[in-house]
């Protein structure tokens, strides 16, 4: 299906957004179809996470009559809806119970968005088969059993991107997936978000690592000081030049298997 073709999921006008007395957002428009295949690349503090908290209603845009900001074509949203159709997930495990919870765990309660099974929620067999498939996705099945709190940064993030689709988002977001991964979790990880890629689930990815783009992501969106300074074909933006200019360093690229590499 063409971009063209997908419904609209976010749009945005003359965004602009503070955190404390700080605008970290400076007049952003932008538009993504559900179902596309996204990567926002830029330096720490290019304002890439807050980005995607105004995403998800963490952070509310400055209004001012000429701002736009719509989500499936509302613009106002109860968060436990719009959770729904979201998958997220941060650097941040939700909650403090969720290191003393089981994997299997934690992955159900992403029905709730809760941080692990309390009294007062319900869970179907059908949430616990689904639990099941999303961990069978994100090759955790394993990790059942286990504590989040003692599994490695490599098995915290599958489980945490398995509780994010157990509910079939549309869209997945993901903020800065790779971080404190080392080289064959961030592969594993990799091969796993592919994965959900190729079956249909669009993707957001907050990254400011190049390897994190996968071969599946076709659109890029440059940041700088808080602001969009390019968006385009993956192909058109991958270059050393337009890494020298984001980055402000010299940038040498190389490409293998449809993942790029700098130093």
């Amino acid at each position: 299906m063409t971009n063209e073709a997908r419904e609209e999921f976010l749009r945005m006008r003359q965004v602009s957004v503070a955190r404390g007395d700080a605008v970290v957002l400076h007049n952003v428009d932008l538009n993504i179809r559900t179902g596309e295949h996204v990567a926002i690349l830029g330096p720490n503090g290019c304002g890439k996470s807050t980005l995607i908290k105004t995403i998800t209603c963490e952070c509310y845009p400055i209004f001012t009559p000429e701002m736009e900001c719509r989500l499936m074509g509302r613009e106002r949203w109860d968060v436990s809806q719009l959770r729904s159709h979201l998958g997220v997930v941060s650097a941040d495990l939700p909650g403090e119970r969720t290191p003393v919870s089981k994997g299997r765990d934690v992955v159900v309660v992403g029905f709730f968005s809760a941080s692990t099974i309390w009294p007062n929620l319900h869970i179907t067999g059908e949430m616990r088969e689904r639990a099941q498939e999303a961990m069978a996705l994100m090759q955790a099945t394993h990790l059942a059993e286990k504590l989040v709190g003692e599994m490695s940064a490599g098995e915290q993030r599958r489980i945490m991107i398995a509780r994010a689709l157990v509910h079939r988002p549309e869209m997945l977001l993901l903020d800065e997936p790779s971080n404190a991964l080392d080289i064959a979790a961030q592969r594993e990880l990799r091969e796993a978000l592919r994965i959900v890629a190729q079956q249909g689930t669009g993707i957001i990815m907050v990254t400011h690592h190049l390897a994190d783009i996968l071969p599946e992501i076709d659109r890029v969106i440059m940041m700088r000081t808080g602001r969009i300074v390019a968006d385009g074909p993956r192909q058109e933006l991958i270059t050393s030049d337009r890494l020298r200019e984001l980055f402000g360093v010299e940038v040498t690229l190389t490409e293998r298997d449809g993942y790029w590499h700098s130093w």
